[in-house]
C-alpha cells in the first residue's frame, strides 16, 4: 500500500502519528527520578519529567539527525536518485530534543563526533556501545575451502553504502567470489541492484533471513560488509564476530566500538569503493589472514560482555545524572523508558 501513497500524504501521517505518541507518552508518564525517551518521541514527556525534578536523557540510536539528513541528500544526489530530505519538522523535533535533554545518549563514537560537530557539548553525550546475545550468535560451521564468500545483512539502501558495495565487489579478483545480500531491498536501490546483477551473476538476494537462521548464513561467510554512509551502529557486526566471521566497515558504523583495524577486522573511510575492495581484496588474498582474524574477532566480542555489559553502562550513566539531583528532592526508584 505504502508504495501508491504520495509522499506528501505519507509524511503528514507519520507527523501526526508522532505528535499523537508524543502527547500520550507525556500524558501516561509516572513519577520518576529519570525518564529516558527515544529520540523524536521524548520532549514533551521529557519537559514534564524535568518539571517534577526528574532528569531527561534523549537516547538517539544514530547519528545527529541533521548529519543525517545531510549526507543522505549528499548521496542521493550523488547517485542520481530523487530524495526529499528528512522532513524538516522532524528534524526541528529532534534538535529540540537534543537541547532540552540533560544527556544525550548514543551508541558509538562516530555518533558522538556528529554531535559534537553540530556543537552539542561533549559533556552532555553518554557512550553506551549496543551489545549482541551470545547465546543466539554463535558459529555454526565453516566457510568453503575455495572461495569467497561476501556477505551483507540488512536493509540494502543508499544509506547503507549500496553503490560502494557494488562497486568494491566489481574490482574484486578471484575465481570463486560471491556477494550474498540478506534482508530487504529498498525500492530507490532496485534499479542499480539489477545492474549490478547482470554484470556478475555471483550476487544473490536472500531477502529477510529470520534470527535463528541468521548465524548459519554468516558461519559460511569469508567476510562481512557493512560500508554504510551513515549507521549510528551496525548490529550485525557484533553478530558476525560471534559467528567468527571478520568484518570490513567502513567508519561511520561504530566499527572502532567493536574491533581494532587490521587485529579483528578491517575499517575503510566511508564512501570509498576503492579503500573497500582492497580491503575485501587483502582478506581474498589470505586464507591465514581471515583464520587469524576470525579467532580475535570471536575472543574480542566475548570480551565485550554483550547486552549484559550494555545494561550496565546504561545504568550507570543514569546513577552518575540522578546523582546530579537536587539533594531536597525525595528518592524516587522508577526509571521510566520509551
Amino acid at each position: 500500500m505504502a508504495g501508491w501513497v504520495p509522499q506528501i500524504w505519507r509524511c503528514e501521517w507519520e507527523h501526526w502519528t508522532a505528535s499523537t505518541f508524543r502527547a500520550y507518552v507525556a500524558s501516561t508518564l509516572p513519577d520518576c527520578d529519570l525518564y529516558c525517551g527515544l529520540s523524536g518521541s521524548g520532549l514533551q514527556a521529557g519537559r514534564l519529567a524535568q518539571r517534577r525534578g526528574a532528569k531527561y536523557v534523549c537516547d538517539r540510536g544514530s547519528a545527529h539527525i541533521r548529519f543525517q539528513d545531510t549526507i543522505l541528500r549528499e548521496e542521493f544526489d550523488r547517485w542520481s536518485i530523487p530524495y526529499g530530505g528528512i522532513d524538516p519538522r522532524v528534524v526541528h523535533q529532534e534538535e529540540l530534543e537534543y537541547a532540552q535533554a540533560d544527556a544525550i545518549l548514543v551508541p558509538s563514537k562516530f555518533a558522538q563526533r556528529t554531535f559534537i560537530e553540530q556543537g552539542v557539548s561533549p559533556s552532555k553525550l553518554r557512550l553506551a556501545p549496543y551489545g549482541v546475545d551470545l547465546t543466539r550468535f554463535a558459529s555454526s560451521g565453516k566457510p568453503r575451502a575455495h572461495g569467497f564468500d561476501c556477505l551483507f545483512v540488512g536493509a540494502l539502501s543508499i544509506e547503507k553504502g549500496a553503490g560502494y558495495l557494488f562497486d568494491a565487489f566489481e574490482k574484486i579478483d578471484h575465481s570463486s567470489k560471491s556477494l550474498t545480500i540478506a534482508g530487504k531491498v529498498a525500492s530507490h536501490i532496485r534499479p542499480m541492484l539489477r545492474r549490478a546483477m547482470r554484470r556478475n551473476s555471483a550476487i544473490h538476494v536472500t531477502g529477510h533471513v529470520p534470527q535463528e537462521d541468521l548465524k548459519n548464513l554468516i558461519s559460511r561467510a569469508h567476510v562481512l560488509v557493512l560500508p554504510s554512509v551513515q549507521d549510528g551502529f551496525g548490529l550485525v557486526q557484533a553478530q558476525a564476530m560471534a559467528c567468527a566471521c571478520p568484518v570490513v566497515a567502513s567508519s561511520n558504523t561504530g566499527a572502532e566500538d567493536l574491533f581494532e583495524h587490521g587485529k579483528e577486522g578491517l575499517i575503510v573511510p566511508p564512501r570509498d569503493a576503492d579503500a573497500l575492495a582492497a580491503a575485501m581484496q587483502s582478506l581474498a588474498d589470505d586464507a591465514e589472514l581471515r583464520a587469524t582474524m576470525a579467532r580475535a574477532a570471536l575472543q574480542r566480542v566475548r570480551n565485550l560482555g554483550g547486552w549484559d555489559n550494555y545494561g550496565q553502562v546504561v545504568l550507570r550513566a543514569f546513577r552518575d545524572l540522578v546523582g546530579q539531583k537536587s539533594s531536597h528532592r525525595p528518592e524516587r526508584s522508577l526509571v521510566s523508558t520509551v
